[in-house]
């Protein structure tokens, strides 16, 4: 199996309405994930004790072209263009497994 392609995301919000719209749309999001997408192995939101606007998801797909596939989805595009209007920062982290336990472990 391959070691598969995983990232981190931290979301910082703009305030309490903002961190309620945005999750509201991760609601709407989540379910075209789980239906159509069968290379993304797993997609995790936490929310984050103590930081009440911060939201970070942790994503994992079988390979670069499931990560791609995924970008190239309506429901993620859709996504990519309405966060906007409440994230106020973000943080990208691409991960490379070493050692686990899982599907995807080297």
């Amino acid at each position: 199996m391959s070691s598969g392609f995983g990232l981190v995301v931290r979301f910082e919000l703009h305030d309490e309405a903002a961190a309620e719209g945005f999750d509201e749309l991760v609601s709407r999001t989540l379910p075209g994930i789980k239906a159509q997408e069968p290379g993304t192995l797993a997609y995790v939101v936490h929310a984050v004790p103590d930081e009440p606007n911060v939201r970070v998801f942790y994503e994992l797909y079988a390979d670069r072209a499931a990560f791609d596939a995924h970008e190239q989805q309506p429901h993620t595009k859709h996504f990519l263009a309405e966060r906007e209007q409440y994230v106020s920062g973000l943080q990208v982290t691409f991960l490379q497994a070493q050692a686990g336990k899982g599907p995807v472990t080297p």
